[in-house]
């Protein structure tokens, strides 16, 4: 399953996610407070979510439900991410993100671990 969400349409599954299922009403409030999108805004990105079958509508109330998990999607955007920028090498990434000092002690710590498991 291959799904691509943009920025906005992240914002609307984030709220999904967290908060599981929701009327669009809530998600519009819920983003309204958050990032000041309109109410109109949000149902438009609704819409092209559930269009994307990344959502599911039902009554009462417009009630939204996540079709796909937060972890799905990020593995879809890590693998487009490894492909684009890296080459298809994720070792690269990692090379990346070391060499720019992003990582703390405990997630060097945890990605040994991983590869550990891995051999």
């Amino acid at each position: 399953m291959t799904i691509k969400l943009f920025d906005s349409e992240l914002k609307v599954m984030n709220v999904l996610w967290k908060n599981g299922d929701t009327t669009a009403k809530q998600i519009a409030e819920i983003l309204g407070e958050e990032i000041g999108w309109n109410v109109n805004t949000t149902y438009t990105v609704i819409k092209k979510c559930i269009a994307k079958d990344a959502i599911k509508r039902s009554e009462p109330n417009f009630l939204c439900h996540a079709l796909v998990t937060k972890r799905e999607v990020q593995e879809i955007e890590t693998s487009e991410l490894i492909d684009k920028l890296y080459e298809g090498a994720a070792d690269k990434l990692v090379a990346c993100l070391i060499e720019g000092k992003r990582l703390s002690s405990e997630e060097i710590a945890r990605l040994k671990a991983m590869v550990e498991e891995l051999k």
